[in-house]
């Protein structure tokens, strides 16, 4: 892969980041714990409120991983190590890192 399309993966990757840190910071207050205050709030919409708190939980979970994966593929972009397949050492297709900068294995390692 030439030094032209990793630069703009790593913008890519930049951004990406940017957007998830963005996001992460917006939904901050959507993971914080439900006030149980029964005079404030019913019942139902104490369940409710746990419910969205949950899936806000969750949401932010898979947005960590996502952002541990971006940053990982940053590290391999700048120890030369960006676009080798993990399991055979083989070049992955830049086709492949094209539709995601994240990717650790080739498609044949994949399969």
């Amino acid at each position: 892969m030439d030094a032209t399309n990793i630069d703009k993966l790593r913008q890519r990757l930049l951004d990406l980041k940017v957007e998830l840190l963005t996001m992460a910071d917006a939904s901050r207050e959507d993971t914080q714990p439900v006030e149980l205050d029964q005079a404030r709030v019913g019942r139902l919409s104490r369940m409710d409120a746990m419910q969205a708190q949950e899936m806000a939980q969750a949401t932010a979970r898979r947005r960590e991983q996502r952002l541990a994966q971006v940053e990982a593929a940053l590290r391999r972009m700048e120890s030369g190590d960006f676009g080798i397949c993990f399991a055979c050492g083989e070049e992955i297709d830049p086709r492949r890192l094209a539709l995601d900068p994240t990717a650790t294995r080739c498609i044949g390692c994949m399969e």
